[in-house]
């Protein structure tokens, strides 16, 4: 009995030593991130296509040429621009005057900005900037200001800008720049972006739709695939906007032009229902509706897991994508990719 009484008495005094020695001390905090969050921002994307350029064979070959517009900006809540990117699709499709495509079928058209010196407009500039330079200095000098501000900017009868803050690194028409801006920021959504995602625009069109004219008319046809997507600090897409337009040039087999040079065209975003896949589709959905299913399903991706998406003859074949996306996907990647090289 002595024994288990000394025994307990032992215990009892580790154990207050022990209490006595974790009394003393104190527990760390965790270290405190006191860092702002960054601001959500919307996400926009507009483009604006004209295919006034095009012109009938003659002595030369005629041209179907569209001209697609685009701008992709992201915009806080007050409506103010925190980035911009503007770029533009040139495509030209020659036709002779047998009415039969010039241009090979393949030819995989680039945009301006990824051009850069080889578009060839510095030769010609007045300041020796070419045409992707002086988009960028527009697209810089907008951040910051408002659409009305934008609006605002001094610009001559031909559309290009006066004032000394810009006369020395934009010589070009910036109307249109003007115009597409506004619609972006019109269109721009709360996505998943923050005001410190960098931001890129994607753009790639092929032809090869286009046919020679016979008993119905020939068509030069450009398949424009554009996205807005937006990354975080580890390349991450944040979020993402995916928009295609299909602009028919149509012209007889004269070589003469048929088609409405002044039409106004509109993207297959911006066509939603009219542009008539839901009938055809397996899955009962639109093209927008597919592509922005695919747009949502990138978000949280870096560009090489997107890469890695699994498809087959280019259409998605995971579990998680065949029952809302069921289009071709292979140029989406491209677009992504584009934009996540593009990003600033």
């Amino acid at each position: 009995m002595r024994k288990k009484l000394a025994l307990l008495m032992v215990l009892a005094m580790v154990m207050l030593a022990l209490a006595a020695c974790g009394g003393g001390a104190k527990e760390e905090a965790p270290p405190v991130d006191d860092t702002p969050a960054a601001a959500a921002v919307k996400t926009g994307l507009a483009v604006i296509t004209s295919i006034a350029k095009s012109a009938d064979a003659g002595e030369k070959n005629g041209v179907g040429q569209a001209d697609s517009l685009a701008v992709a900006v992201t915009v806080d809540d007050a409506g103010t621009i925190v980035k911009c990117s503007i770029d533009q699709a040139q495509t030209k499709i020659e036709f002779g005057k047998d009415g039969k495509i010039v241009t090979p079928l393949d030819t995989v058209f680039v945009a301006k900005k990824e051009m850069g010196a080889d578009y060839g407009m510095a030769k010609a500039s007045s300041i020796g900037k070419e045409w992707n330079e002086q988009a960028d200095a527009f697209a810089a000098y907008v951040v910051g200001k408002t659409v009305d501000e934008v609006k605002g900017i001094a610009v001559n009868e031909e559309g290009v800008p006066t004032g000394s803050d810009l006369t020395s690194s934009v010589t070009v028409h910036v109307t249109d720049f003007i115009a597409a801006i506004e619609k972006a920021v019109g269109n721009a959504q709360p996505i998943g972006a923050n005001a410190d995602d960098t931001l890129g625009l994607g753009i790639v069109t092929n032809i090869a739709k286009s046919k020679d004219a016979a008993d119905e008319d020939g068509v030069a046809q450009a398949y424009t695939y554009y996205t807005a997507t937006t990354f975080n600090a580890e390349g991450v897409i944040t979020s993402s906007i995916i928009d295609a337009s299909v602009t028919n040039i149509n012209f007889n087999k004269e070589g003469k032009v048929t088609s409405d040079l002044k039409a106004a065209l509109q993207t297959k975003n911006e066509l939603g229902d009219g542009y008539g896949m839901r009938k055809a589709s397996s899955i009962g959905k639109e093209w927008n509706e597919q592509a922005d299913a695919f747009a949502k399903y990138v978000v949280g991706k870096n560009i090489d897991e997107v890469k890695g998406i699994a498809v087959t003859e280019g259409v998605p074949s995971g579990d998680d994508l065949k029952t809302s996306v069921t289009v071709h996907v292979t140029d989406f990647f491209t677009i992504l990719e584009k934009a996540f090289s593009d990003a600033e």
